[in-house]
């Protein structure tokens, strides 16, 4: 096997991994380094997270055992798979998506079975209910804003899934906010769905590693069976109660990436490329006339980072490139137009 892998090299414009292109708010930060320094560090962090699970729980306005927060989504993700994926069981995705659904489950000892999108990379729901009937999968992984391409599944494709499984279908949402709805919606305790969020884009805590998930209270006891006793530090724990009080300021900074999404989007389609439609903070493009790894090391050589996804399966000359700052879109589209040129 092969790791996970995204190339980190000093440049001046960074738009490669998704990340938030600003900090918190300085308010924020204020808050953090002082409620930091009264933490007893002889001490273990509360080992249920409480205080954690009740912020995450009052902004969904679910009850606080619905809530299962991990270092980062990644980690949700594995402790999902470690419970109910694992040798002699299946795990379905739709590719292209994001790579660690796979790479987690194969790692658990699960047989992966890669459902194909459409060429527009949707999914047809035909083909993924005659997927489902033959494979009967235990996990089945929808992503949606999906990575990378940035597709939005319809609530149709959601219905449809749990309506022809009996396994879990888990909703990836780690750019949820970009999105025009969320699978949020269909949360209950009687419907094997959870919905996997993270704090690492639109609340600008990418280094802090926390993410969570959503879904039935007899799911989320499962999980803590299989988690390690211990795992959240109590600094991130703070992190995490502080920023779910940023709320508005989140709110902003979505409204703005999302302005600059289409401004980039729009800048795009003036040059010779295609792009496909995005319902996140980053959008997919290939290039017309020059290969994808041409551009993207032309971009490099001046100094721009992006995201080179063309050389993974189903993904030829494509490239995808994350909603930065006014300035950094400027300068990415500028640069773009010199290497094309």
């Amino acid at each position: 096997m092969e790791g996970y892998h995204s190339p980190q090299v000093d440049v001046d414009i960074r738009l490669n991994t998704n990340e938030a292109p600003v900090g918190p708010p300085e308010a924020f930060v204020a808050d953090y380094l002082e409620a930091v320094s009264k933490i007893s560090w002889n001490r273990y962090p509360d080992r249920s997270a409480r205080d954690l699970r009740k912020s995450i729980a009052a902004l969904h306005g679910v009850s606080p055992d619905m809530v299962f927060p991990a270092n980062g989504s990644n980690e949700v993700l594995q402790t999902l798979l470690l419970t109910f994926a694992g040798p002699g069981r299946k795990v379905l995705t739709f590719e292209p998506t994001y790579q660690l659904h796979g790479h987690i489950a194969r790692i658990s000892g699960a047989e992966v079975v890669e459902g194909e999108r459409r060429p527009d990379f949707s999914i047809d729901e035909g083909v993924m209910q005659s997927l489902l009937k033959a494979h009967s999968p235990h996990v089945t992984f929808l992503c949606s804003p999906n990575n990378p391409t940035g597709t939005v599944d319809s609530r149709s494709i959601v219905h449809a899934a749990l309506g022809s499984t009996g396994g879990i279908v888990a909703v990836d949402e780690a750019y949820g906010q970009f999105a025009p709805w969320s699978a949020l919606d269909f949360i209950d305790e009687d419907t094997p769905l959870v919905v996997v969020r993270t704090f690492s884009k639109t609340w600008s805590m990418a280094a802090a590693r926390l993410g969570y998930l959503v879904g039935p209270r007899w799911l989320v006891a499962e999980l803590e069976k299989v988690v390690l006793p211990y795992h959240l530090d109590t600094a991130k724990q703070i992190a995490g109660v502080l920023a779910v009080r940023y709320r508005a300021e989140m709110d902003a900074r979505v409204a703005e990436l999302l302005s600059e999404r289409t401004r980039l989007a729009d800048g795009l389609r003036r040059l010779d490329v295609d792009v496909f439609d995005s319902g996140a903070n980053f959008i997919l493009f290939r290039p017309r006339t020059k290969s994808g790894r041409e551009v993207w090391q032309g971009l490099l050589d001046k100094r721009v980072l992006i995201r080179d996804c063309s050389s993974w399966p189903r993904l030829d000359n494509c490239l995808r490139v994350t909603i930065g700052t006014r300035q950094e879109n400027d300068i990415f589209l500028e640069r773009l137009t010199e290497v094309l040129s």
